[in-house]
């Protein structure tokens, strides 16, 4: 039971984080496109008479529940993180399309007689204004869906029972006059889109795609609700981050003696101070807990100190500094200080820890004090003290 309940947080957390980023991104696309009273469209020729049949809203409308299901069915860690980066990358990148290329299903929708359907698509009208067409994320996602649930049911019929299902809530956007034939075919390529950038199977954190998604909320909410200079630079500069984070490169931030050049405070500050908030956020929760640990004769780890905390440290104790979003703290900058920085939460380079590994033992063995910090105190510098602790094991 206690494995259920722990397994339970990071469901509800993803799913919140899709809702939420779905939430925003597309209601403010909809009204965006509504309020610039958007006409254009997508329709071909033949699509004049396409059959409007009001049963299809129900398998339309089964998309919501099933995007919300999908987070609880998932067996594995990976498969809900892959889930969760496909649906958030899909949602993000058909937002941008919709407020920078909106618009609107050709024609008004019929009037639906059914009294047990009629109330439904009066649900579908109050939430969903005929925009945000090309691509259809419904299809998008139903593709994702499949990919993620396909492989769930160990029975041959439900495997084919939910795939017949996913299909017909993908065709049902046309004959509820929701979607043209191009706002499908187009909602596909961005489905198979997403499996191409988010592939299975792979268990290190894509920090860099949570940044591009970040960058793409920026655009999408400044281009509504923003003037164009700050929209540009926050998503120019969110899109930098996730392009080093994708290079794997941990320099990008050129952090000398402690401190970063002003040009980078200028390319990177919506990263660098939201970076330091986090910390503020972090330190203040752990404000009962000590921020330094010594985990070895001479060898103490944590997070990155206030000039208050820095006096718990020997007087004459080497600082190793790992966080490349910090400047160090002004009491540490005086010590002998050395710095390596890493990347936030992905593993660090075989390389780059045999370096640090090496300096720290070096100091080690000439008989100084060792400071070894990260941002948070968290990752970092925890794993670089046990693989120095392993290097110093008999």
């Amino acid at each position: 039971m206690a494995q259920s309940r722990t397994a339970i947080g990071p469901r509800l957390a993803l799913a919140a984080v899709n809702a939420s980023v779905f939430g925003l991104c597309y209601l403010l696309a909809n009204a965006h496109a509504r309020q610039r009273g958007v006409l254009r469209h997508v329709a071909l020729p033949f699509e004049a008479g396409m059959p409007f049949i009001p049963g299809f809203i129900l398998p339309y409308l089964s998309s919501g529940p099933l995007f919300v299901a999908a987070f609880f069915l998932i067996r594995s860690r990976d498969d809900l993180r892959v889930l969760s980066q496909r649906l958030l990358l899909a949602t993000v990148l058909a937002a941008m399309v919709f407020v920078w290329f909106p618009l609107r299903y050709s024609t008004a929708r019929p009037t639906v007689a059914s009294n047990a359907l009629a109330p439904l698509f009066d649900l579908l009208a109050a939430v969903d204004a005929p925009y945000n067409q090309l691509p259809s994320l419904h299809v998008a996602y139903c593709l994702i869906l499949w990919l993620a649930l396909g492989r769930l049911p160990r029975a041959a019929w439900a495997r084919v029972a939910l795939g017949a299902w996913l299909a017909l809530t993908a065709v049902a956007t046309l004959f509820v006059h929701q979607h043209h034939l191009l706002d499908v075919l187009a909602g596909l390529g961005l489905g198979l889109l997403c499996r191409i950038c988010v592939p299975p199977g792979r268990t290190e954190p894509r920090v860099g795609l949570y940044y591009a998604v970040a960058g793409g909320v920026a655009a999408v909410v400044g281009t509504v609700a923003w003037p164009p200079a700050p929209t540009v630079y926050a998503s120019a500069s969110l899109w930098l981050v996730a392009l080093a984070y994708g290079r794997g490169d941990r320099h990008f931030l050129h952090k000398r003696a402690g401190r970063h050049p002003w040009w980078i405070w200028c390319l990177y500050a919506p990263y660098l101070l939201g970076y330091r908030l986090a910390w503020l956020v972090m330190a203040w929760r752990g404000r009962q807990r000590p921020a330094v640990v010594r985990i070895a004769p001479g060898l103490w780890i944590g997070r990155r100190l206030r000039d208050a905390e820095a006096t718990a440290l020997p007087a004459a104790c080497t600082v190793v500094d790992l966080a490349a979003e910090l400047p160090e703290t002004a009491a540490l900058r005086g010590h002998r200080y050395l710095h390596f920085p890493l990347l936030d939460i992905v593993t660090p380079p075989a390389d780059a820890v045999r370096e640090i590994v090496a300096s720290v033992r070096g100091e080690l063995d000439a008989g100084r004090a060792v400071y070894l910090h990260c941002a948070m105190g968290l990752r970092r510098s925890v794993q670089i003290g046990q693989a120095v602790l392993a290097r110093s094991a008999p």
